[in-house]
Formats: structure tokens, sequence, C-alpha cells
């Protein structure tokens, strides 16, 4: 913007550069401060400072050219947020016909869901062209920035729909949106000195570090957890590894990469950390103390994944708990039973308790039927028959396991036999398929004439009974 001083033109970084001038001669910049931390002499010149500042300020909004300024922004802002929202219900209806582009719809969602703030942002910078060519008011800074914070939470709320959680993606729109606008006021200096000379008394370092320190580390952090998923889910494509090894590597790899960006992040900011010694003493006692439980099932979660005891796929018993491992966590390890359950089982607990593993060396397990059948009935051909229908069954394993039947005994009432036969899919359950197994002898049996018998009782009685019928009964 070219504004007209008097036959001189002057930009709007000068104008901001003057009005800086201008409030530094009213009162010394808080660069001028002596000593580090807030004493009484710095707290006086503070309140000082502040009240210059309330004095500026209502002579500034007492201008002409502020008042003039301020109606054109509440009025681009009114037009803006009207007129977004009738786009915003327009264009919804369109972009709710396309169809199998999710990442598009969700870019397409996110500036939608900002079309108030981005009309009132262009509004504002017609209005900003518009008192540049007229040249009135004099003075159209406050449009100028008005603008640009606008733009600025329009692209910065956009942006931070690539963080998944909607609180931190709030959280950063605001730090950075908060961050732009205190550049544009130019009060980032005065900021950094009043929280550089605030130091915590027990570890002697500044708001500033701390605050610096807790932005730069967390975006270190959220960098390597999202480069830990993606080369987790390139480890878990590789199919020369183990499962166990797999999941072991990717959390090594993601484990290595945080530890990574906190020292980077602490040493990008030269941090001493000799000064976090009685900081990391304290947790090293609530380690000792509180955390054993999750140091512990940590520790145990590593053990299991290098001595592959379990891994994703198991099938395995652990107490009352049978089902088959979807995952392997830090702390747990997720099993699901064949009701739909899932249970989160301690890594601790399959190192301190008997854990059957149910596919442990192989995939095979053998399941046993006990049955009998009527003396009247020919065993060898009890056998061959029981045989050939437990072998007819899909999931029996008729080829390297073929079904095998014996004579146990001779029973009460009947031969009884044990029919035994192997699966190598424990995950789809057990229960169901025994009942399949009998299902099959059942109609087996039925079709070639072959009984079940069932226990017979004769009950004697060593002295005559009378039996009186009632004539009124009859």
């Amino acid at each position: 913007m070219v504004v007209d001083r008097g036959n001189k033109a002057v930009p709007p970084t000068d104008q901001s550069s003057m009005g800086l001038r201008q409030r530094d001669a009213i009162v010394p910049r808080a660069s001028r401060y002596t000593g580090n931390a807030l004493d009484e002499q710095n707290i006086s010149r503070l309140i000082e400072r502040l009240e210059a500042f309330r004095v500026m300020a209502v002579g500034y909004l007492s201008s002409p050219d502020i008042l003039y300024q301020l109606a054109i922004i509440l009025i681009a802002v009114v037009a803006g947020w009207f007129i977004g929202g009738l786009v915003e219900k327009r264009l919804e209806g369109l972009v709710r016909r396309i169809h199998g582009m999710r990442d598009v719809l969700r870019v397409l969602a996110a500036f939608l869901r900002r079309m108030r703030w981005f009309f009132i942002a262009l509004f504002l910078g017609l209005a900003y062209i518009a008192t540049r060519i007229a040249v009135w008011p004099e003075s159209n800074y406050l449009i100028y920035s008005s603008m640009l914070l606008s733009a600025a939470w329009v692209v910065i709320s956009a942006t931070s729909r690539i963080i998944r959680r909607r609180t931190f993606a709030k959280l950063f729109a605001l730090i950075a949106w908060g961050y732009v606008a205190a550049v544009l006021l130019g009060i980032t200096d005065d900021i950094r000195t009043i929280l550089d000379g605030a130091l915590l008394p027990v570890v002697d370092i500044s708001l500033w570090k701390i605050i610096t320190a807790i932005v730069s580390v967390g975006l270190l952090l959220w960098i390597a957890l999202k480069l830990g998923t993606i080369l987790d889910s390139r480890i878990q494509t590789v199919d020369d590894l183990t499962p166990s090894l797999r999941v072991l590597l990717g959390k090594i790899t993601r484990i290595s990469l945080m530890i990574f960006a906190v020292l980077l992040g602490m040493q990008l900011l030269n941090i001493n950390l000799t000064a976090l010694t009685v900081l990391s003493g304290a947790v090293g006692v609530g380690i000792g103390f509180g955390l054993q439980k999750v140091v512990s099932n940590f520790i145990s979660g590593i053990i299991i994944l290098m001595d592959q005891s379990i891994k994703p796929g198991d099938t395995i018993t652990l107490g009352e708990t049978f089902g088959w491992i979807r995952e392997l966590r830090a702390r747990f390890v997720s099993v699901i039973t064949r009701d739909g359950r899932e249970y989160l089982i301690p890594n601790e607990d399959f190192i301190t308790t008997q854990v059957v593993n149910w596919s442990f060396s192989n995939k095979y397990v053998r399941l046993d039927v006990p049955f009998g059948v009527s003396y009247e009935s020919d065993p060898h051909e009890v056998i061959r028959l029981s045989k050939e229908a437990a072998s007819a069954i899909e999931r029996v394993d008729s080829t390297f396991h073929p079904p095998v039947c014996w004579m146990t005994e001779f029973g009460d009432s009947s031969i009884n036999f044990l029919l035994r036969f192997w699966i190598d899919d424990p995950q789809k359950g057990l229960t169901n398929i025994r009942g399949t197994v009998m299902l099959a002898l059942w109609d087996t049996f039925k079709e070639h004439g072959i009984n079940i018998p069932f226990p017979h009782r004769e009950v004697i009685m060593r002295t005559p009974v009378d039996v009186q019928i009632d004539s009124k009964e009859t």
C-alpha cells in the first residue's frame, strides 16, 4: 500500500515501523530490562508500560481513520460471514456427489468448513485494494493487518486438518495463528524478553525455553511417530521376517525415533541436560515405585518378542481365556475369543503364568470324540465308518494326519470307541468342529443301522408289592 503523506509515499512496512518507533519513544522496550528474574523493579516497569499502552490505545482508537477502518472491517466480516454460509450450503451438495476419493473429500471438507473465513479474508482484501486506490481513509494499515490475520487463519486451520486428533489440531492452529499475530503486531521480542526473564527456581530454566522446548520436541515427536508408522507398515510387508520379528523391529524403530527426536530437540535448544538431574531423579523414583508394573509389562513385551513364544495369529489358552492373538502392544497383548470379546492381557501374565500355545511349533491340533455303539454292532465296521465320516468333513485333515479310531473298552451297555482327528485352523473354533464330527457319526450310523445305546436299569423288588387300583379313578 502507498499512502500519500504530503506528496510523500510511505509503504505499509514503513508505516508499521513508524508506529513502533512512536511506541518506543513513549515507553522503553522490554529488552532494556536488567536482570534475569522478574524482580520488583521489572514488575513496576511492566505496569508503567501497560499504562502507557492503555493511554496510547485510547488515543489510537479515537482517531477518525481508525474508526473508518473499524467500520469497513465490520462490514466485510458481516458480509463475508453471510455470503460464506450460503456458498458453503451450495457447495456441500456438490461435494457429497463425489465418491471413491477419500483424500480429495477430506481436503474439500476442510476448506468448506472455513468458507466463511475465506470470504471474510476476500472482502478484506477487496477493501484494502479499494482504500489503496481511493487513498481514503488516509491510513489503512488496520485493514491490511486484519486481511493478513484472517487469511493466515484460513490457511493454518485448513493445514491443521492433517493432524488426526481434533484437540491437538485446534491447539496447533491457535498457537500458529497467535505467533503470526504477534509477528504482525511486532511484539514477539517483547513476549520473548518477558518469558526469558521468568525462571523456574528448581531447574533454573526460563519459561521461554520451556515453551520452545515443548513446541519443538512436540513437533519432532509428531514427525517421529508419523515416520515410525510409515516404516512399521513397510516392515510388516516383508514376508522374509517372522511375525514376531516384524513386530519387534517395528517397536524398536518407533522407540528409537522418539528418543532421537527428544534428544535432537534439546540439542537444538541448547538445553543443558545436567539441569534436569533433579527431575530425572524424581522420575526414577516414580518408576521404581509407581510405574514398576508399567515397566515390567514393557520389558515382558520385549522378552516375548525376542523369544518368539507367542506371535500374532497364534491360538492360545490363558486361564479360562481361549482365543487367537490379534496384536502385540508395548503393555498388553490383544486376544480375541470366539464370542467376539477382545481381552487386553498384560504382557507380564505371559511370562509368569502357564500359557497353552496351540500353534507354537506348528498349526495342527488334535481333537478327540468319544462315543459308544450297541453290542449288536460289528466293531470293525464301526471303526471304518467313523473314519470315513470324519474324513469327509472339510476342516478335518485327511491327507497328512488322517483320522484314527480305537476301541477303548467294553462298557456296561455299549462298546466304547475314541475317534481322533487333526485340524489346522484352531482359531475357527474347537467346539463347532467337534459338533460337526458327532453329527456326521450320527448320520452315518443311522444310515447303516448301527444303534447308539443308552443305559437301561432294572429294578428287582425282593418283597411282593400289592398294587391297588382305585375304582373311582378308573
